[in-house]
């Protein structure tokens, strides 16, 4: 029993920080790409949606060659500073963050697509700079597309597994998660812990996903 709310517990912060990366990086991308003209936008666009069709576990394996102790950037990290991401629960927050990435990035975008560019040209003529514009105007009529994004990547970081798997590894207490611990209690033989996993793994994302469809009603079903 103590076990699943060790789980739990370290699912809920992986799954915040993974939201909270997502909020600068999501957000940011996706305002980037609803508002900017540039070559190569389409491309960028197929990118940064590729973690939504590629499997998590090829999405571990190249997390797991970059940020590894001989990858570009573990080796960087490790070197300069001692820090190693592998095994640990950062690298189940970055894990999460790469997978959830484009529900944000794409909630994001379509809601600032949505934002009627006269307001902000509005704004901009009665002096407003651009950043009290995305602040003032563009983002208080985005909002609920972007939390609606933002909660579903939320669940979506509570059930990743595969590319956690790879980065993170199976760690009781350190790094094994909701979603990883089911498995381990599969592969185990206990049952009792499993169903128990399960349920508290199923009514958090249900009630998560009733919260999104409530801020967005028909945007959820987009993505």
């Amino acid at each position: 029993m103590d076990a699943a709310w060790i789980a739990l517990s370290l699912s809920l912060k992986v799954a915040f920080w993974a939201t909270a990366l997502n909020l600068v990086l999501g957000v940011g991308a996706g305002y980037a790409l609803a508002r900017g003209q540039f070559v190569g936008r389409d491309l960028l666009d197929a990118v940064l949606t590729l973690p939504m069709v590629m499997p998590p576990t090829v999405l571990g394996y190249y997390l797991l060659v970059l940020l590894g102790r001989k990858g570009v950037v573990g080796a960087w990290l490790q070197t300069h500073f001692g820090i190693t991401l592998i095994f640990t629960w950062q690298g189940a927050v970055i894990a999460a963050t790469v997978v959830a990435f484009p529900l944000v990035f794409k909630s994001a975008r379509a809601a600032f697509e949505g934002v009627d560019t006269q307001l902000e040209q509005a704004a901009r003529v009665l002096g407003v700079h651009n950043v009290g514009v995305f602040f003032r105007v563009t983002l208080p009529l985005a909002w609920r597309g972007i939390l609606a994004g933002l909660l579903l990547a939320f669940a979506r970081g509570m059930g990743e597994f595969g590319a956690t798997l790879m980065v993170a590894g199976s760690i009781p207490g350190k790094t094994q998660t909701l979603s990883v611990a089911v498995y381990e209690a599969v592969q185990a033989g206990q049952d009792d812990t499993a169903n128990l996993l399960v349920i508290i793994t199923s009514i958090t994302c249900i009630a998560v996903l009733l919260i999104a469809g409530k801020l967005a009603p028909g945007r959820t079903a987009q993505i």
